[in-house]
């Protein structure tokens, strides 16, 4: 394991056992020092959904300069995420969603990163989602979506099956609605149309079991953003 991720890992050492498993399972599972690597230097940053805060960790970590802003619907998560990155002095982590933070911070954000969030929802509240995470944004801001693709491959299939499991059987996963796998091109084309210009698409599934794929946006103008 690399040392930047290590190094977010040994924030959690004061959590229970089971929050101690399920962070290293999450760790080992998506590709976080990918999204990491992408966000900009210094800066303030919103991790949407941060859950136990391990991305958030690892946002502040690699980089002293960047302040990082944490909200999740889950209490008992942003409790252990509190327990953990909520020590350092550069991350801030607050029960909330999307639409609470946009409502307070409007256009405070250097950068947006919404990690395994999406597909929790309903696919008819994407694009109100998308349109508060561009609220967050000042102009030129970046957004980085990480989901997981509906490409109909054995790894598709296998995702929500493990969704299943984690949010109806054991409820370590709030959702909103049904589990959602969606295209790269439909993703795309959702961001076209709720203010955003996508910058880069990436592949991130190689060496997983999921098809992890990341979409790069930058925050178009706001007569775009303002549409309907």
């Amino acid at each position: 394991m690399n040392a930047p991720i290590s190094a977010a890992l040994s924030l959690f050492s004061r959590l229970p056992p089971a929050e101690r498993f399920h962070v290293h399972a999450r760790a080992f599972s998506a590709p976080l020092e990918a999204i990491a690597a992408r966000v900009p230097h210094g800066g303030t940053v919103a991790d949407v959904g941060c859950g136990h805060g391990l991305l958030s960790g690892l946002l502040a970590l690699s980089d002293s300069r960047r302040m990082v802003h944490g909200v999740d619907p889950d209490p008992r998560k942003i409790e252990w995420a509190r327990q953990g990155p909520g020590w350092l002095s550069n991350v801030k982590v607050e029960v909330g969603t999307v639409e609470t933070l946009a409502a307070r911070l409007p256009g405070h954000f250097d950068a947006v990163v919404v990690s395994d969030v999406l597909y929790l929802l309903p696919v008819e509240r994407w694009p109100g989602f998308l349109r508060e995470a561009r609220r967050l944004l000042r102009p030129g801001g970046r957004l980085l979506v990480k989901e997981a693709e509906g490409d109909g491959t054995w790894k598709h299939l296998k995702c929500l099956a493990q969704e299943v499991v984690m949010v109806k059987l054991l409820g370590r996963t709030k959702a909103g609605g049904s589990l959602v796998l969606q295209s790269r091109g439909a993703v795309e084309a959702l961001l076209r149309q709720t203010g955003f210009t996508p910058r880069e698409t990436v592949a991130l599934g190689a060496g997983y079991s999921t098809p992890h794929i990341l979409y790069v946006a930058e925050a178009a103008g706001e007569a775009a953003a303002s549409a309907p």
